[in-house]
């Protein structure tokens, strides 16, 4: 089907009007002129539409600079921020006081005002002068007699009342938007108003204002005939303009998404809020697909197997995986060599050999960046042919491979060398997560979960456990030493919250489990951090300004704000100046009564956190290659390019190095700097929509969860809680049975404050709340009080918070100020994690022994046979070895 552009730029015309076949750059007069007979009518049509446009341009000529009357014009913007007067950044608007706090975000642009560290504080709509959350925007700063603290309450609607102390923090800078640079304006999803409100209005194209799904971004009024169709709908709009005279946007109706609190409507929701495109692959991106059919299966190509290295027959490969995952684009060897060394192996799938650059599949993978998770389901980057069939590494299956294989000291585990190659490999044990964890627990009864040690005699099947089992304890002591040196660099072990939405067989969800963590997560993702980094090395040794790497910047200092004061509330001091001095602050913040603290620090840490981001070795200096969380100078990512197109760009950029070392010029043509730096771009933005996407999609199934329960009698909505953050009229609180984090309320809108009884129970009396540092007191009119401290153990009951406009929300209500359950101990997977801490906290004394070898006498025999006096990293990792297979729950008890 031909394509037709129709402009009227003559240049374009004459540039374009013959470069592609199939592609027609006519004029708007051309165009008319080629479907319509009458000539009269096509030029009358034409001379109307022509000065149409240019009454638009000079209305639009006319309001330029002056949509708002504190708008400054473009060029004094540019001006005045080059010199420092304005400062330009993004706004971002405070989801819970949208209506009255707003940031601007300087981190990251260029500014004159160095001086300023943290974001710029715009209170009220009046000072926004029409900006909307996303806007690229210009501030001026406020005299410092006018600046304001940012606002403690736990929302909006709750006003300050007497008796609230430290409802505001320290002043920060303020300001107010005198112009726009960059609108932000995209597609919007919104509720129309009830229907009754519809039906007071007129009959015929109506003004109506409607409510975006988003709370940061005004009403919208937009002209639609189809009111009274679309009441009760979730629909998409855009914003065309914003008047002067006018409180509200205007737009325009998109597309109509479903009903308001259908499953599948929601979902659309959130996908389109975030701008994720989920469409089906085409036909022409089907086609060019590999034939794999029962009929006609895939084989290994003969002139393919020329061109690698068969580890089929040599290595003991298995893939180590979640339940279910049908995407497994890695696996693991360990062998022992004839010399007595070890060889490790990362084996990842050969994705690019299927995908070729610039392909109709590999344009839609970058398009899509990445694979997007939900709680219930995903949407692959790549066609299910490849992603979950001729690149997942399957138990049993011949696969193309891309695999780094080291050489390690049999003895302390030190890299001697490496190799990178394409491989072809034959994964044989396809392990899920619990499995991997039996073996390296001693627990033989994980026969049955997994399937290729089924059906063999019992013989043969001993001999294959004992080989698998002694490469899982063998890789993790591998991982253990490996993570105790990044350890000792300053690698972070930060906490998150993962919810597995657990669903029946009608697809009703039935119950929400944190996901718990296994040690055997830990060595699998120091496999691949290993892998990752090496292949980051190699590719900025051979293509210095060409390399897509990930980097990790220093976080802010002030975001650790939170995270210090609740570490100072249990008597903890939180050292943040670097990533060393912030691990070793966390392994020290446990408290022996009550193991959540420890997480909960570590997950405000978490919180604290910068984004880390895909970037262009040539875009910036070495010094900024650094990866804070991981304590890496090069890192990036290459072990997932079924579900990250980062790796695919990664894998070519390797083969480009290995042909650059033989000499040779690389198969594909590499991207240029500056090609590379727009596709990070690109990378970060999908990557960082994805995470949304999957975050609010778990909210979405814990509000599902619990709708349909009644609160007062369901025994699943009563649930034990922890306070982690103080406001100004109530606290934020963490549920650990359903990973929920939401605030509690402590005081009403009518003024009325919780208190308790003498059983426990709390109750609602009238009264006041002094908010403190650590704790909030709560006092009635007739003296009683009651406090709430940073960390306390609540009883609290979970509700669903329904709204006609917005996601619904998790209620939260404080039913006792005493614990709902006794917190138990943590697995005991957890305490081996320990003992990994024990080896780091023993590498650095040796560290320390050596830094004063110079001060301190040596024996002879001691300097002859280099021996080190006390426990040695490898004796502890030995005793670890030997621990292994101990029930170290009654070690714990």
């Amino acid at each position: 089907m031909p394509v037709v552009m129709v402009t009227e730029d003559v240049e374009a015309i004459q540039k374009y009007g013959s470069e592609t076949d199939g592609v027609f750059v006519v004029s708007f007069k051309s165009y008319l002129e080629n479907f319509w007979p009458d000539l009269d009518a096509v030029h009358q049509l034409y001379e109307s539409i022509v000065q149409a446009r240019k009454e638009r341009e000079n209305e639009a000529q006319e309001k330029n600079g002056k949509e708002y009357s504190e708008h400054r014009p473009l060029e004094l913007l540019e001006a005045g921020i080059k010199t420092g007067k304005y400062i330009q950044g993004i706004l971002n608007v405070n989801k819970h006081r949208s209506q009255l706090e707003a940031f601007v975000r300087i981190h990251g642009l260029p500014n004159k005002r160095s001086e300023l560290e943290t974001d710029i504080l715009i209170c009220g709509m009046k000072a926004r002068n029409r900006a909307v959350q996303g806007d690229v925007v210009a501030v001026e700063l406020l005299p410092r007699n006018e600046w304001k603290g940012r606002v403690s309450l736990l929302c909006e609607n709750e006003s300050e009342e007497k008796g609230t102390e430290e409802t505001e923090s320290e002043p920060m800078s303020t300001g107010k938007v005198v112009g726009i640079i960059q609108r932000n304006w995209r597609d919007y999803i919104a509720s129309f108003p009830p229907k009754e409100e519809i039906q007071s209005q007129g009959k015929n194209i109506r003004k109506i204002l409607v409510t975006p799904w988003d709370y940061r971004i005004p009403k919208i009024r937009i002209n639609t005939q189809q009111a009274e169709s679309l009441h009760n709908f979730r629909i998409i709009v855009r914003i065309d303009s914003w008047d002067s005279t006018s409180l509200y946007p205007n737009g325009h109706f998109v597309k109509a998404l479903g009903k308001a609190g259908d499953l599948e409507t929601e979902v659309a929701a959130i996908l389109v809020e975030n701008g994720i495109t989920v469409g089906p692959f085409s036909e022409v991106q089907l086609r060019e697909m590999p034939v794999n059919t029962p009929e006609n299966p895939w084989k290994i190509d003969a002139e393919e197997r020329a061109r690698r290295v068969d580890l089929r027959n040599t290595h003991l490969v298995f893939s180590i995986d979640p339940k279910g995952c049908e995407d497994v684009d890695d696996a693991l060897s360990v062998r022992k060599l004839a010399n007595e060394n070890l060889e490790l192996g990362v084996h990842i799938a050969d994705v690019t050999h299927f995908v070729k650059l610039n392909s109709h599949t590999d344009l839609e993978a970058r398009s899509r960046a990445t694979t997007c998770y939900l709680a219930d389901r995903h949407y692959d980057m790549l066609p299910a042919i490849l992603s979950a069939e001729l690149c997942s590494i399957l138990g049993g299956a011949d696969r193309y491979a891309v695999s780094i294989l080291w050489e390690l000291d049999k003895a302390t585990y030190e890299i001697c060398k490496v190799w990178f190659g394409r491989t072809i490999i034959r994964s044989a044990y396809k392990m899920f997560y619990e499995a991997a964890q039996a073996l390296l627990d001693g627990k033989l009864n994980v026969l049955d979960d997994i399937p290729e040690l089924k059906g063999l005699e019992e013989k043969e099947k001993s001999r294959k456990l004992n080989d698998l089992t002694w490469a899982v304890e063998k890789l993790t002591e591998i991982a253990r030493h490996t993570r105790t040196k990044r350890s000792l660099q300053g690698g972070l072990e930060l906490e998150g919250i993962e919810i597995q939405v657990q669903l029946d067989e009608r697809k009703n969800i039935s119950d929400l489990v944190p996901k718990q963590p296994l040690e055997v997560h830990e060595i699998v993702a120091e496999c691949m951090i290993l892998a990752n980094h090496w292949v980051a090395k190699k590719i900025t040794e051979n293509l210095p300004h060409q390399a897509l790497l990930r980097r990790h910047p220093s976080p802010r200092q002030e975001s650790f704000a939170v995270l210090v004061e609740c570490a100072r509330a249990k008597g903890f001091k939180m050292d943040t100046s670097c990533n060393k001095a912030l691990a070793d602050s966390l392994d020290m913040a446990k408290d022996p009564h009550d193991p959540l603290v420890n997480k909960l620090l570590r997950s405000l840490a978490t919180q604290a956190m910068s984004n880390a981001l895909y970037f262009s070795t040539g875009s910036c200096s070495e010094d900024l290659f650094y990866h804070y969380g991981l304590a890496l100078d090069k890192y990036t990512h290459f072990t997932s390019p079924i579900r990250r197109y980062a790796d695919i760009v990664v894998h070519r950029l390797l083969m480009a190095a290995l042909m650059k070392d033989k000499k040779l010029e690389s198969e594909e043509l590499l991207l240029s700097q500056k090609d590379l730096e727009e596709l990070c771009h690109h990378i970060n933005n999908k990557n960082r929509a994805a995470q949304r996407v999957q975050k609010q999609s778990i909210e979405l199934f814990q509000c599902m969860y619990f709708k349909d329960k009644d609160p007062t009698s369901d025994d699943c909505c009563i649930a034990d809680g922890i306070i982690y953050s103080i406001r100004a009229n109530g606290v934020l609180v963490f549920v650990p049975k359903y990973g929920i984090k939401a605030p509690a309320f402590l005081k009403k809108r009518d003024g009325l404050v919780i208190t308790t009884q003498p059983d426990g129970l709390c109750e609602w009396n009238p009264g006041t709340l002094r908010r403190l540092r650590d704790k909030i007191i709560s006092t009635t009119a007739d003296g009683r009080s009651i406090t709430f401290s940073l960390f306390d153990h609540i009883t609290v009951r979970i509700s669903e918070l329904s709204s006609r406009s917005h996601p619904d929300s998790i209620k939260l209500d404080v039913v006792s100020n005493q614990p709902h359950t006794i917190t138990g101990i943590e697995p005991a997977h957890s305490s081996k994690t320990n003992l990994v801490q024990d080896v780091i906290r023993s590498a650095e004394a040796a560290q320390l022994v050596q830094e004063n070898e110079k001060s301190i006498s040596i024996r002879d025999e001691d300097r002859e046979y280099c021996q080190t006096q006390g426990n040695s990293l490898y004796s502890l990792l030995e005793e670890i070895k030997e621990m292994a297979l101990l029930d170290v729950t009654e070690q714990v008890s």
